[in-house]
């Protein structure tokens, strides 16, 4: 794992822990990156772009008005993400400001599960 993302789940791991809740934290590395789940739903993606929270609809709107705030991006030339949000810098660093955001993101409704394809049928 590439030090920048090792200190960003620092930072994660120390906001869960303020909330109580350090166990309630897992990671797992995916897509050159940490996706990382808070109470067993997806919370966070860390890679080199930072730090990105998923976040309810209201909630994005709400940390999008802080400077530094920005849609996530997988890759730049693909479409923002609908869920995720980057966490400014000095945001995550205010860990009690963090945990606050974290906390959000915990109760931030689960993704809608994926359907199952139809099998194919014999001919």
């Amino acid at each position: 794992m590439n030090a920048d993302v090792q200190a960003l789940l620092k930072e994660l791991e120390d906001a869960a822990t303020h909330l109580g809740r350090p166990h309630d934290l897992r990671s797992k590395p995916m897509f050159g990156g940490l996706m990382v789940w808070f109470g067993e739903k997806p919370c966070a993606w860390l890679s080199v772009q930072g730090l990105a929270l998923r976040l309810s609809a209201e909630d994005q709107l709400a940390l999008l008005a802080l400077e530094g705030a920005a849609r996530f991006r997988h890759r730049p030339d693909e479409p923002p993400s609908r869920e995720y949000i980057l966490v400014p810098a000095g945001l995550r660093r205010d860990t009690a400001r963090f945990a606050a955001w974290l906390e959000l993101s915990g109760r931030a409704p689960a993704p809608p599960k994926k359907r199952p394809r139809p099998k194919a049928r014999p001919r």
